[in-house]
C-alpha cells in the first residue's frame, strides 16, 4: 500500500477523514474544523490536502489546529497532486513520519512573501513610524518563516538551515520521490506505489 523508509509509519487509510482542496483561507480553516469535528473518536485521522497555497496566516491557524488535534489523536497528512506555498506550512504541522504523498504530487517550498504598497505623506516623524511598523512586520515574518522551516525539516535529512539555503536560491519544487529521498515524508501511496 505504501512505499516507506525503514522505521516509518504506515498510512492507516486511503479514505481521508478530512478532505481540503483549494486556496488556504479562513473558509478552509472552518472546513477543517467542521470535518475534523465530525470525525470524532480516537482512531488516527487522515487529512488530505491539495492546494496552490493561499493566506500565510490562515495556514498558520490551520497548522495550529492540527498540532492541537495531535494532542488527542494521531494525525496523518496525505498530499495529493500539488501542495504549494502555504500548504507546506500545513504539512509541517504533522511529523515527517506521518506525511504521505501520492506519486504525482509536487511540493513548492519558498520564502514567505509580502505584497504591499506603502505611501508616506506628511511629517517625517509619521513616515518613520510607518517604516518602523513595516520593518517590525517583516522581522516577525522572518521569525515565522524560520519556525515553519524548522517544523518541515524536523525528522528529515535536511536541517532548517539547509532547507532555507535551497529556497533562498529560488523557489524549490520537488517531486514525491525527492521528498521521500530527503525523508521530508514517510512514504508514497497510491497508483504504482509499493
Amino acid at each position: 500500500m505504501a512505499q516507506q523508509n525503514q522505521g516509518k509509519r504506515k498510512l492507516p487509510s486511503l479514505h481521508p477523514d478530512v478532505r481540503l482542496l483549494g486556496s488556504i483561507d479562513e473558509a478552509m480553516v472552518q472546513r477543517f474544523l467542521d470535518q475534523s469535528g465530525a470525525a470524532q473518536g480516537d482512531k488516527p485521522l487522515v487529512l488530505e490536502l491539495s492546494t496552490m497555497g493561499g493566506d500565510a496566516e490562515s495556514a498558520r491557524r490551520l497548522a495550529e489546529e492540527i498540532v492541537l488535534l495531535r494532542q488527542a489523536r494521531e494525525v496523518f497528512f496525505l498530499g495529493k497532486t500539488y501542495v504549494y506555498s502555504a500548504g507546506i506550512t500545513v504539512m509541517g504541522a504533522v511529523p515527517s513520519t506521518h506525511r504521505f504523498l501520492t506519486p504525482d504530487t509536487i511540493l513548492l517550498v519558498h520564502e514567505r512573501r509580502m505584497e504591499r504598497t506603502v505611501q508616506m505623506t506628511g511629517a517625517l516623524r509619521s513616515a518613520i513610524a510607518v517604516a518602523r511598523d513595516l520593518l517590525a512586520e517583516l522581522e516577525i515574518g522572518q521569525v515565522l518563516e524560520r519556525r515553519g522551516f524548522e517544523q518541515l525539516a524536523a525528522g528529515s535529512k535536511l536541517s532548517a538551515d539547509e532547507l532555507l539555503q535551497r529556497v533562498l536560491d529560488k523557489d524549490w519544487y520537488l517531486t514525491a520521490e525527492e521528498a521521500l529521498e530527503l525523508e521530508l515524508i514517510g512514504g508514497i501511496v497510491g497508483n504504482g506505489a509499493v
